[in-house]
């Protein structure tokens, strides 16, 4: 008699916990992408000088544009559009060093042509230094300019 006493509000408690958990989980997964990725174009000119277009339309960013002056894109160069919604993305020219995507748009750090540059949030870092979002804006970045990131140690495997 006793053991049916239990069953009926442990099955009501386990239902009501998984209502709950699917509820949160839920929510959790709208508030990690509702801003949405950054959005990279990987260009160049018709000289052949490598330039990147960031969009973040969520936080105003449409056409933020980094000119590499005085550097060339390969001979194998492709233009390309790179969205930053899941790890481990590749990009075209230069070297993708660390993100955060945990919620977009999250924290995307590459090193380009030798410049380090960092999307945050609340402002772009090129080669150290703070630039803030603009919706439409154009930087040079000289050669002379360059500080570039130290890159991110590889992990070891411990057995």
């Amino acid at each position: 008699m006793q053991r049916d006493s239990l069953l009926k509000p442990a099955a009501i408690a386990f239902v009501i916990a998984l209502i709950t958990y699917a509820t949160f989980y839920s929510c959790d997964g709208h508030l990690r992408t509702r801003k949405g990725p950054w959005q990279l174009e990987f260009t160049a000119d018709t000289n052949g000088v490598p330039a990147v277009v960031i969009h973040q339309p969520s936080l105003g960013v449409e056409r933020f544009q980094l000119i590499f002056a005085g550097e060339r894109v390969p001979t194998n160069f492709v233009p390309a559009t790179i969205r930053f919604d899941t790890p481990q993305q590749t990009v075209p020219t230069g070297e993708f060093l660390y993100h955060d995507l945990m919620y977009l748009p999250g924290v995307v750090t590459l090193n380009l042509f030798g410049h380090g540059i960092e999307l945050l949030p609340r402002a772009l870092i090129v080669n150290g230094r703070e630039e803030p979002w603009r919706p439409t804006a154009t930087i040079e970045l000289k050669p002379e300019a360059k500080k570039t990131l130290p890159p991110v140690p590889k992990k070891k495997k411990r057995y």
